[in-house]
């Protein structure tokens, strides 16, 4: 009986599997964005408590697989994204910024017919950072990170819009030193993203 009870929800797993929907487009868009504290070595000071907001933007790929029965949506998306945030330093406002690929996991399912919410991990990996002084010079930096993303979206036929809110939970860091100073960066993410897609 048990063996009757297994293929049975193997075959209905499988069917779902065959009968998703499968749709895929672009995405491009803004995100508004501030890390984590900035910590100086060897100064009394040496706290700057979180980073001013500043816009960046993404762009990328995203795919879509719809459970008819189950009623929700799988969306994994590959994007690039450059990332801003500014700290005060030096008695001046210094901008940081770097950029990543992002690759969100999301589960959803659409309300009213227009209308989806979902929420899921987004794995990302950072390819470069940059603090805006000719004097500082990248130590080190943790490259790979684990987020949450969750949002809402309305959908237009091909068009689709969606607001987003991205944490990062990974305990990251980027490592920067000014002569004898060391600039650490607490990398997490803390953004608003508003984005476009096209479905193709």
């Amino acid at each position: 009986m048990k063996k009757v009870l297994l293929m049975m929800c193997l075959a209905f797993g499988l069917s779902q599997t065959a009968n998703a929907q499968l749709q895929f487009g672009v995405k491009a868009g803004i995100n508004y964005n501030n890390n984590g504290n900035l910590t100086l070595s060897g100064v009394v000071n040496n706290a700057v408590e979180g980073a001013g907001a500043k816009s960046g933007f993404h762009v990328g790929m995203w795919f879509r697989g719809k459970l008819p029965i189950v009623g929700i949506y799988i969306r994994p998306e590959v994007i690039f994204t450059q990332v801003k945030s500014e700290y005060l330093y030096k008695a001046s406002n210094t901008s940081y910024d770097f950029k990543k690929i992002d690759v969100p996991v999301l589960v959803g399912t659409k309300l009213f017919g227009v209308a989806n919410v979902f929420i899921g991990p987004s794995f990302q990996y950072v390819l470069n950072s940059d603090f805006g002084l000719s004097t500082v010079s990248e130590v080190s930096l943790d490259k790979f990170s684990v987020g949450m993303q969750t949002g809402f979206g309305i959908e237009f036929g091909k068009l689709g819009v969606d607001v987003r809110w991205e944490r990062g939970l990974s305990s990251t860091e980027a490592v920067f030193v000014d002569n004898t100073t060391s600039i650490n960066i607490d990398n997490r993410t803390n953004q608003i993203i508003l984005g476009l897609s096209y479905r193709l």
